[in-house]
């Protein structure tokens, strides 16, 4: 295959995975979350983008929650453990609460609905919500690992006289996992950015470590849908941020007022991941 080909294939995979919207909305979150990192909760470019970033994502989560209101009604796999299956029924009812309630929170931001005390409060509790449901999602996680773990020691055990890498159902069991391990950490992760969106701990949870932790727990969003070329790309891209704020930071500490004159480059490629953002929802 020729380099052109290569890039043709690459280029199709990009428009498959951008024309969903869960993966536009992932993009636009890693984009919020790395803003709030670099602007640590103070008026400028990054805070601007952080906002404008979160107002715009509510949109792609229009009726969303019919999704988990499915969940909340479909039966449950048979041998699940009642205990599994009242943890998951619960995040499916919190998360679908969250997702109902930050429509009302979206119409309260852009000016359709009036009253801004009550849509910051449905926006509290809509976030309480969802940690909630990032905790209700990390119990049935570490559930689900529990007795997945106990289901491949049997399976070791009866395959202690063969190669068990060779045997698809424990090669299965491994993927399952790891998957599942992945997902523990992100909504673990989930939970501390939910503590720092509700100021629960504002001296231990500031805006950059909410910041910090949310571009993380993104990133794995990213990774459980993304392509992995394309995966790479998106690294890259991110990269140059994050570089761009080291530069910015040490140029500051030499002289904050050199700093205010060459310390654009992370705003820029802040400001270049949300104008790319802009002609993906055009």
């Amino acid at each position: 295959m020729s380099t052109l080909d290569a890039t043709r294939a690459e280029l199709a995979l990009l428009v498959l995975y951008l024309n969903k919207a869960e993966a536009r909305d992932k993009i636009c979150r890693a984009i919020q979350y790395g803003s709030k990192f670099l602007s640590n909760g103070e008026p400028g470019t990054a805070q601007n983008v952080d906002k404008s970033t979160s107002l715009a994502r509510k949109v792609f989560r229009l009726f969303k929650f019919v999704n988990d209101l499915h969940g909340l009604i479909s039966p449950t796999p048979q041998g699940t453990p009642l205990p599994l299956v009242l943890l998951g029924k619960s995040k499916n009812a919190l998360l679908s609460t969250f997702l109902f309630l930050d429509q009302i929170v979206w119409l309260g931001r852009t000016g359709i609905y009036k009253n801004k005390e009550r849509t910051e409060l449905i926006g509290r509790i809509s976030l309480f919500c969802w940690l909630g449901s990032s905790i209700c999602t990390s119990l049935v996680e570490l559930g689900e690992l529990g007795r997945l773990s106990a289901s491949t020691k049997k399976l070791e055990k009866e395959l202690k006289n063969s190669n068990k890498y060779e045997n698809e159902q424990y090669r299965a069991k491994l993927k399952q996992s790891n998957e599942r391990t992945l997902a523990l950490i992100k909504s673990g992760m989930d939970i501390v950015v939910a503590v720092g969106l509700l100021q629960l701990a504002p001296k231990k949870v500031t805006p950059r470590v909410t910041g910090a932790f949310g571009f993380v727990s993104s990133l794995i969003s990213c990774y459980q849908v993304l392509p992995l070329p394309l995966l790479y790309f998106f690294l890259g891209f991110v990269s140059l941020g994050i570089l761009g704020s080291v530069r910015t930071y040490f140029l500051h500490l030499r002289s904050p007022k050199h700093c205010e004159d060459r310390s654009l480059f992370s705003s820029m490629v802040l400001q270049c991941g949300y104008n790319s953002y802009l002609k993906f929802v055009k």
